[in-house]
């Protein structure tokens, strides 16, 4: 019986223990109370990993949020997905708060409109990111296409098709890239005209970053493609073994509590 009992804790104990990751969301120009669902039940739902959300700053873009305030913020968590926007929180002692313990190895993955956070006229959170964005495109779809270097090779885009038409969009303009950053994904910009990055990765110090500028409306953070790139990414952010992390899904046989209701909310204006 002893025996029997030792080999069922040795089968039902994972060899890596769930991810522990934190969403940071909140801000303006976005409907938030939607995209926080779609984002950890869908991660969860293909992957170990388990979300602590906190979601503060109302509507604001000036907001310098509660979290921030302790210099640990971060503890206890394996890694960060920021989904804010708060681009008038421009104190660059603030930004530091957020942006050393990436620095310093903390994964993180951004998304949309975190590109646009913390603009304090250092820098340093476009450094972060690994792209420079100051403004996006009119809203409609767009074809997201793997880049010809990194693209279909890469592990985040593994299950990413030739390529992937966004059901509604906001496509960012990027004007700078860091030397570290790794364009894995673009799509046509109707306004450049150019091939505007919008997935990617970064490093930051000894921190792995993982980025996309899309996901200004729900249905696009709903689309199994980018909740598989998303899941993907944080586990390359983490270095992470996906075949260790991942779970049987099949997207058809799953209903999520984002998916009850039809109707789409336009993203609420900015508050002040």
């Amino acid at each position: 019986m002893l025996v029997a009992i030792i080999a069922l804790a040795f089968f039902a104990e994972p060899k890596y223990p769930d991810l522990r990751a934190l969403l940071v969301t909140g801000g303006c120009c976005h409907d938030y109370e939607t995209q926080k669902m779609i984002i950890t039940e869908g991660t969860s739902a293909r992957a170990r990993i388990q979300w602590v959300v906190v979601h503060q700053g109302g509507t604001a873009t000036s907001s310098k949020i509660p979290l921030y305030e302790k210099a640990d913020w971060y503890k206890g968590f394996d890694i960060v997905v920021h989904n804010e926007c708060f681009s008038d929180a421009k104190d660059p002692k603030w930004t530091e708060t957020i942006v050393k313990p990436h620095r310093d190895g903390l994964p993180g993955v951004l998304i949309h409109c975190g590109m646009h956070c913390y603009r304090d006229g250092t820098g340093e959170w476009f450094k972060f990111c690994g792209v420079t964005s100051h403004r996006h495109g009119a809203h409609y779809p767009f074809e997201v296409v793997p880049a010809k270097t990194a693209g279909k090779d890469h592990p985040i885009l593994a299950k990413f098709p030739g390529t992937w038409k966004t059901p509604k969009g906001e496509l960012y303009q990027v004007v700078a890239k860091s030397d570290q950053c790794v364009p894995l994904a673009t799509a046509k910009s109707k306004e450049t005209k150019n091939d505007e990055v919008c997935v990617w990765t970064n490093t930051y110090g000894k921190g792995r970053v993982f980025g996309t500028t899309i996901g200004h409306y729900n249905e696009e953070l709903a689309d199994p493609v980018f909740l598989d790139m998303l899941t993907r990414g944080l586990l390359w952010a983490c270095d992470k073994p996906v075949d260790s992390y991942l779970k049987q899904f099949d997207p058809a046989k799953t209903k999520f509590r984002w998916e009850q209701s039809t109707e789409t909310k336009e993203p609420p204006k900015a508050g002040r």
